[in-house]
């Protein structure tokens, strides 16, 4: 029935997220409310964790991609199971160093990252700066020099593989704007480019080919062509590379009908691949590293709503206004994306209504989704969306001078406040 581990329903027929009754959550906190379960989010670390243990003998490190959802204690909690962090701007470098996580674990991705980025992370002796293209090798090698540092990098690949997902979502094919292109030569001119650099130290490739994959086959095939593209390095520079970035992308479940593979398969079938073709070509084994986002955090999470009116368009739809949309959840104004939509206080009776759930924005495709089936709603009901955890707090907007929701995190029986509601006074505070 549900999306993840951490929902239940109790003896009153209400959805809950751990011991805790939405409606009382949602009555104690207001709405739009974003409620996320810790226990469910370290469990889901932890699956990581022991799948490269299990399968690469701990010769590896999952690193939590904060884009996903990001705050102080998210990155805490990361750091917390032992997972590194892999952070796109200064803005999330900054929310990692602030929260204590330790710098060498910090990996900084990015395709166009400003000097006043670059410096910061050379100031917090960032580990790891993945580079996208030549210029900002060319700068981050200047502004390493002029500080007398030597800083580990990897480099950004386009391994050629399309993972059929979104248009938006795809990063591994050719036609991206990510990174260094395998099939042109492009990548091998970069690898050589920085290998000659005197204050950035090569260390490995990185590659990424997409979000909510839910096929194994792209992920064995670009595991395939990066430890060929290692083992070329070898041969035509003499360069043994010795970490790879198989990035992240890795499906969960929104709607019944998805079934994505468990994390352990992907980790099981990719770390086979790479062990038969490190064999093939007498390459050592390297250092693996991940990126999950989507996967620890979004069935973590759910966004309470409030419904405000219930408009029956006869023979067409009926719309379902709730004090959110897409200002908190842009996910389907973007992408289309679907979700498990739920009567929080009805929740184990029948689905019977099929709505159009609608946002407050002025702003006609200010929708969550269209067609969906729930139990009977009507004003002041609490709607519940599941699976939000990732790429909807991360992704709000003020749009219509809207105020982000606060986010719960829940333990047990116990809730805590760990973003803060905004107010209409934090909307206007940097006007002049």
């Amino acid at each position: 029935m549900f999306v993840a581990d951490c929902l239940q329903v109790n003896q009153e027929g209400h959805l809950c997220i751990e011991e805790q009754d939405t409606l009382e959550l949602a009555a104690k906190y207001g709405t739009p409310l974003y409620v996320m379960s810790e226990t469910q989010i370290r469990k889901n670390c932890q699956r990581y964790r022991d799948s490269l243990k299990r399968f690469y003998d701990g010769n590896g490190l999952a690193l939590y991609a904060s884009k996903a959802f990001c705050c102080k204690e998210i990155c805490r909690i990361a750091a917390e199971e032992g997972m590194g962090l892999d952070v796109v701007s200064g803005g999330e470098l900054y929310t990692a160093i602030s929260a204590g996580v330790s710098p060498e674990k910090i990996y900084f991705h990015g395709n166009n990252k400003t000097a006043p980025e670059l410096v910061a992370a050379l100031e917090h002796k960032v580990g790891t700066i993945v580079v996208d293209n030549l210029e900002e090798l060319e700068m981050l090698d200047r502004l390493a020099g002029a500080k007398n540092m030597r800083q580990e990098i990897m480099l950004r690949v386009k391994p050629g593989v399309d993972a059929h997902t979104h248009n938006f979502i795809r990063t591994g094919q050719i036609d991206s704007k990510f990174g260094f292109a395998l099939e042109t030569g492009e990548a091998m001119a970069a690898v050589k480019e920085a290998v000659g650099r005197s204050n950035v130290v090569l260390t490995g490739l990185h590659c990424h080919i997409g979000s909510q994959i839910f096929d194994t086959e792209p992920f064995l095939l670009t595991a395939r062509i990066m430890i060929g593209f290692l083992a070329q390095i070898r041969q035509q520079t003499g360069c043994e590379l010795q970490k790879l970035n198989l990035g992240g992308g890795f499906g969960i479940q929104y709607t019944p009908e998805q079934d994505p593979p468990a994390y352990e398969t992907y980790m099981e079938r990719v770390s086979s691949v790479i062990h038969e073709i490190c064999g093939q070509l007498e390459f050592p084994t390297p250092y693996i590293l991940m990126e999950p986002g989507r996967s620890i955090v979004g069935p973590a999470g759910i966004t309470l709503y409030t419904v405000g009116a219930v408009k029956e368009i006869p023979g067409i739809r009926t719309y379902v206004s709730v004090d959110g949309g897409m200002t908190d959840n842009p996910r389907y104004a973007l992408y289309q994306s679907e979700y498990q939509i739920m009567n929080a206080g009805l929740a184990l009776q029948e689905k019977t209504m099929r709505v159009t759930l609608a946002g407050r924005c002025c702003e006609s495709g200010d929708l969550i989704g269209e067609n969906l089936p729930v139990q009977h709603l009507e004003k002041g009901d609490i709607v519940a969306v599941l699976s939000t955890g990732a790429y909807n707090y991360s992704m709000a907007s003020h749009y219509n001078r809207m105020p982000n929701p606060p986010v719960v995190m829940i333990k047990g029986d116990k809730d805590r406040v760990i973003v803060r509601r905004e107010t209409w006074e934090d909307l206007a505070r940097l006007d002049v």
